[in-house]
Order: structure tokens, then sequence, then C-alpha cells
């Protein structure tokens, strides 16, 4: 009798273990090849886990809401359809050499073995790099699922901890006293009529990611108006003959995309990330477009390289990505890998705002509504006023790396990149 062992598969470079959401098969269900048996879901993307064989489900060796490592065996298929009648199959991850381990998650036992509660090994790796006792850890109230505590909440604590006095800390420690100071939100009450809705996975993940980028990144934001006549009547010009022939719509995220890549080349500092006191200037220009889902959630699938793509290539990149993100159907490496981020106010016909950078990168673009109105125009005859295509570009970056005087440059030169746009370009 053949089984096969389903594997938790490697789901990113990062990615060392990822949490079971759902079971689409059950113990005894027929399964065809490529049949999804599960879906899971890591801190980047949700996915499935298709059979690579065809056969009859004889094992599930995990829970739903289990978090289990890269390289676990989660199920076995009996390839001959038949229940097997001792499956020697045990839980194991696989034993990789130490040198090709992630480093997150070669960590000494030593420092958690005591504790009932479950931590992943990214927090495990945290605290044992950062010196955290079992009684510290165990004391961190966890905002993940289940009340796990996530490295967010390590940090936060971290953060909290380092911010207390040294004259405090040694009383502290003298009565080992127990209860840690952190700053918690207020509580809150709830009314007769309201509607209490717990957040779903996305949301959380969504939700202290910003906290965490406010928390790291000093936010200042720039705002510019650029005329984009010459874009708006290109684009009308070409958009019939262009989804006839490439089936395909065009829309002005491309010419967007396109431009702010210019202009990071240019200004490689906005094209960056912070790593304590240094700054890492990327080699590559990976920028991340902001989609919103039917449900509501945000994803940022990221487009590699757009500085070396036409525009032709980067309106079929950002077509896909889009309709895969709307369609769940993204791989985890579709959002990994970002270095500056792009987010469209404007298709829900806000004229700017001030959006939190996506961590962690050091700056993010927003895109407002394009309206019409009545601007001063110099000519050689003089001042006119002539109804023109406006819309507002806010650039939101961290104040660590980049000033208002970067900022500035780098949005007065996508300005000009803009308004120069050639209303005779081909596509």
């Amino acid at each position: 009798m053949a089984n096969f062992d389903i594997i938790m598969p490697k789901l990113g470079e990062s990615i060392i273990e990822a949490t079971i959401t759902k079971w689409l098969k059950k113990v005894g269900d027929a399964v065809a090849e490529d049949d999804p048996i599960v879906e899971i879901a890591t801190d980047k993307v949700d996915s499935e886990i298709p059979s690579p064989v065809e056969g009859k489900l004889i094992k599930s060796l995990f829970n739903e809401g289990d978090v289990v490592p890269v390289g676990t065996v989660i199920a076995v298929v009996s390839m001959d359809g038949e229940e097997a009648e001792e499956p020697a199959i045990a839980v194991h991850a696989v034993d990789l050499p130490v040198s090709e381990k992630p480093e997150s998650a070669v960590v000494e036992e030593l420092v958690l073995e005591k504790s009932d509660r479950f931590y992943s090994p990214l927090v495990k790796s945290i605290a044992k790099q950062e010196k955290i006792s079992i009684s510290e850890l165990d004391s961190i109230k966890g905002s993940g699922k289940d009340d796990r505590v996530t490295k967010e909440d390590v940090f936060s604590y971290l953060k909290n901890k380092s911010a207390v006095p040294a004259k405090t800390i040694a009383p502290l420690q003298a009565a080992e006293a127990k209860t840690i100071v952190r700053n918690e939100a207020p509580k809150v009450k709830t009314e007769s009529g309201d509607t209490v809705i717990e957040m779903d996975r996305m949301r959380r993940l969504i939700a202290d990611h910003m906290v965490m980028s406010k928390q790291v990144s000093p936010h200042v934001t720039s705002f510019i108006d650029v005329d984009v006549t010459n874009i708006v009547n290109w684009r009308n010009k070409v958009k019939d003959s262009f989804q006839q022939r490439e089936n395909q719509k065009i829309t002005y995220t491309p010419i967007f995309f396109h431009a702010a890549a210019k202009a990071l080349r240019e200004f490689p500092q906005v094209n960056a990330s912070v790593d304590g006191y240094k700054m890492i200037l990327r080699k590559n220009i990976n920028i991340g477009m902001a989609t919103a889902l039917p449900s509501g959630n945000l994803i940022v699938p990221v487009i590699k390289n757009v500085d070396e793509k036409n525009l032709l290539g980067i309106t079929k990149s950002v077509n896909d990505l889009a309709n895969r993100a709307r369609a769940n159907k993204l791989d985890p490496d579709d959002i990994q890998g970002g270095t500056f981020t792009i987010t469209n106010f404007g298709s829900f016909d806000s004229l700017t705002g001030t959006p939190v950078i996506n961590q962690p990168q050091v700056a993010i673009l927003a895109i407002g509504a394009i309206r019409k109105q009545p601007a001063v125009l110099e000519t050689v005859m003089g001042d006119v006023i002539a109804i023109r295509s406006i819309m507002i570009l806010s650039l939101a970056y961290d104040h660590r790396i980049v000033d208002g005087a970067l900022g500035g440059m780098y949005l007065k030169r996508l300005k000009e990149l803009l308004e120069n746009f050639d209303p005779n370009t081909e596509i």
C-alpha cells in the first residue's frame, strides 16, 4: 500500500510557518490530483495546498487554527484509495543542515522549555536575541489568534521596557514585580443596539502593521498638484484601440508607476529602508500597488523592477496583479520584496490623503482624484484661464532618513515627468 505525505510547503523566503485555516477535505474523502486539500495562511498571504497525487485522505495531523512549521507533514493520502491499517506517519519537521535553517528558527529551547504557552519560532528567536526571560514572555499580553504573542507584541514590550527610567528598573527587578507597565488602548464599553464584529485574520494583520508603522517611523506628508491634462487626453485617445488589441483596459495607474520609478532612480534615498542607524538603498525598484479587496480588506501585490519595464509591460503587470488579488489567486512571491508603494485614493473620488508607510519601506505615494478645474496658463500672449485636469499627489515619508527637502524634490520631479508626458506616446 502506497501512502503519500502532504508537506507544509515553503511559501516564501522569510516564511517559516503557516496557520491551517480550513480543511477542504475530510478523512475518508476521495482526492483527485491537484485537488485543494487545505487552506493555509501566513502573515503574507492566504493559499491552498493541492494534492500532487490521486487517492483517499486517510490522515490529517493538525486541527484548524494550528500553526505548523514549514516542512512538516500535515496529512497523508493513500494512493490505493484504501484506509491504511497502521499508517506509520509521525508529525515531524524536515531536518535541514544547521547552515540551511532559517536564522529565526535556530533557537535554544532552555528559554521556553518550561512554558505551557505556545510561541512561534520567530517570537522565540526574538526572545533569545533580546534575552527575554520566560516569566517576562509569559507576562506579555498577546494580540494574535487565541491571544498568542506576535512579534509586534514583543517589540512593543521591549519599547516600553526600555522607556522605563533606570532608577525604576532596579526596584522592579528587586521586588520581582510581575506587573509590566504598557501603553494600552482604553477599554471600550458597548451600549444597547451596538453591533460587535470580530476582526478577521487579515484585518488584524493590517491593524497591527499600521500601528507598528506609526510607532517605528516619524511620518511626514508633503503635497503637490499636477496638471495631467496631456495624460487624460492620451488615455481617452488610445483606450478603445488598446482594449480591442490587448483585450485589457488601460488605466492611469501604469503611467504613474512608470513616472514614479524614473523619479526613484534619480532619488534612491526614497527607495530605501532603515536598519538601526544604517540606510539601505535598494538596487531594485519594486513598487507595491495597494489593492482593495471585495471583503473590504487591503493587500499590496508588488510589481518587480518597474524601471526596467516599458508602459505596455507595466500595464499588463498592473492588470494581472489586480485581477488575481481580487480573486484571491496571488502567490506568496507576488506580495514580497516591495521597496516603495503607491495607493490610489482617487478611485474612491478622494482628493488626497495621508497614507501610512508600508514597513520596512520609507515612503508611500498617494494618488488623488483627477478633476477638471480652472487653471492659469502662461502663454506668449499672456496669462489665460483654461479648464485643465488637475490631481493632488501626496508623499508620506519616514523623517528618519527622508527630510522635507528630499521629499519635496522627489514630488517636484514626479510632477515634471507627469506634466511633460508625451501625448504621442505609443503603447
